[in-house]
């Protein structure tokens, strides 16, 4: 191992990428001191020759190397974070924040986020949110704070959302708390995730938690809660859901009448054909429309079946 290490050559204090061939006898030495239970995970220069070779032109032979650093486990993860904030070869800055997804070491949720928010790589970006939400509920402060800063882009509350529905049950009852943040994004995010925990393990506490949000002060608020409420086909919430048909915003009363399609309650029939007297709304009438023909054909349907 040491004439392998020893074959590097360094260039103004950064490791030159390793051949190919290098990469290959690295592999093979690491995995066969592995086999052995000789491997030295203390080895440093071993740890960053293998750093390097996540630059291999080669996508399997990245992919080998990552699953060898996931297999050292926490104990590389300095290494990965110092390429990730640092390496000038964006696709070591990739293969790092993919590895760090398959180790989900809480020590790394500070460089993950630096390097979501400020690398100039999406692919890094999408990478570093993506370790992010496999490293669970040590995660979740941060998402929210991302979610809360007013600075942040859409996009990036996009991609936070995302990762904080994906930890979902992870840390649940951090979660639910969140749902009385000053942040209208912070309290949508928190729907969306909430939708996905009851999609794994249903629960009134939750279901609760949705059907307060319709009548969130927030617009976004109130349509995410009635879009997660209808895809859940939650019938409890038609009452309250055929309430918000006469919300004085007209997006919220758009989302009711989707989610009441959804659902497919009959018992919505006649509120929807009172709201379409009285809608006025261009962008909300043939919603209400096709909410009404979708519920009165699965009638038909369910009637036939009597």
């Amino acid at each position: 191992m040491s004439d392998l290490l020893n074959s590097e050559t360094k260039s103004g204090g950064n490791l030159i990428p390793p051949s190919q061939e290098q990469t290959d006898a690295l592999l093979e030495a690491v995995k066969e001191q592995m086999d052995l239970d000789t491997f030295n995970p203390n080895d440093h220069e071993l740890l960053k020759n293998l750093i390097e070779s996540l630059g291999d032109s080669r996508g399997l032979v990245r992919m080998r190397v990552a699953e060898t650093l996931g297999q050292i486990g926490e104990l590389a993860t300095p290494f990965l974070l110092e390429a990730l904030a640092h390496h000038p070869n964006v696709v070591v800055r990739r293969a790092s924040a993919k590895t760090l997804t398959i180790i989900a070491d809480p020590k790394a949720v500070p460089i993950l986020v630096n390097s979501f928010l400020n690398d100039e790589d999406t692919v890094v970006q999408g990478s570093s949110v993506g370790a992010l939400a496999r490293t669970g509920e040590a995660a979740v402060p941060a998402l929210l704070e991302i979610l809360a800063d007013s600075n942040s882009s859409e996009n990036t509350k996009g991609h936070a959302a995302w990762a904080l529905a994906f930890i979902g049950a992870q840390a649940k009852e951090y979660i639910y708390k969140e749902i009385d943040s000053s942040s209208p994004d912070v309290r949508a995010a928190v729907v969306g995730a909430i939708g996905k925990i009851l999609q794994e393990n249903p629960e009134e506490e939750a279901f609760q938690i949705l059907v307060n949000a319709l009548g969130d002060p927030d617009t976004s608020v109130r349509c995410e809660a009635a879009a997660v409420l209808g895809n859940l086909t939650y019938r409890p919430a038609v009452a309250n859901l055929i309430s918000l048909l006469h919300h004085p915003d007209w997006e919220s009363r758009k989302a009711a009448a989707l989610a009441l399609m959804k659902i497919g309650d009959r018992t919505a029939l006649e509120p929807l054909q009172a709201a379409l007297g009285q809608e006025s709304e261009t962008g909300v009438q043939p919603v209400i429309k096709l909410a009404i023909s979708q519920i009165d054909k699965q009638s038909e349907q369910d009637d036939d079946w009597e």
